[in-house]
């Protein structure tokens, strides 16, 4: 089983010490806090705030994942280039529809080079 990287696991002085290698890597899940039962709304998976990730041949971001909980919602998957071998932060959106139950998104990323990732959790609340 690979070992799966998140920022609650690394110690705040390593945090600060290698924030663009974190902000590089680490999904982030982009969506309302609240949606309506049924209704279809965005989700959006970017990897980093500040630094753009490498898109070279052997060193890229190759797979963006949507989960609720447990649950693979959605996959995109990516070869070296698709940026045309220009840093970036990579960013996939999904369209999703309500459930009758709240959903707990996370977002995991692979990056060729350094691994898996894993986003904070999204709660996201049904009306």
């Amino acid at each position: 089983m690979p070992r799966v990287f998140q920022a609650i696991e690394i110690e705040k002085e390593d945090k600060e010490a290698k924030r663009d290698y974190l902000d590089r890597h680490m999904p982030h899940v982009i969506c309302p806090d609240e949606v309506r039962k049924g209704e279809r709304f965005e989700v959006k998976i970017r990897l980093g705030n500040n630094y753009t990730h490498p898109d070279s041949d052997d060193h890229f971001i190759n797979i963006l994942q949507l989960w609720n909980r447990e649950v693979l919602l959605a996959e995109a998957r990516y070869v070296a280039g698709v940026y045309a071998h220009k840093p970036n932060h990579s960013e996939v959106s999904f369209y999703i529809v309500a459930p009758e139950i709240s959903m707990n998104f996370s977002a995991m990323a692979v990056c060729t080079k350094h691994g898996l990732w894993q986003s904070e959790d999204k709660p996201v609340k049904v009306l």
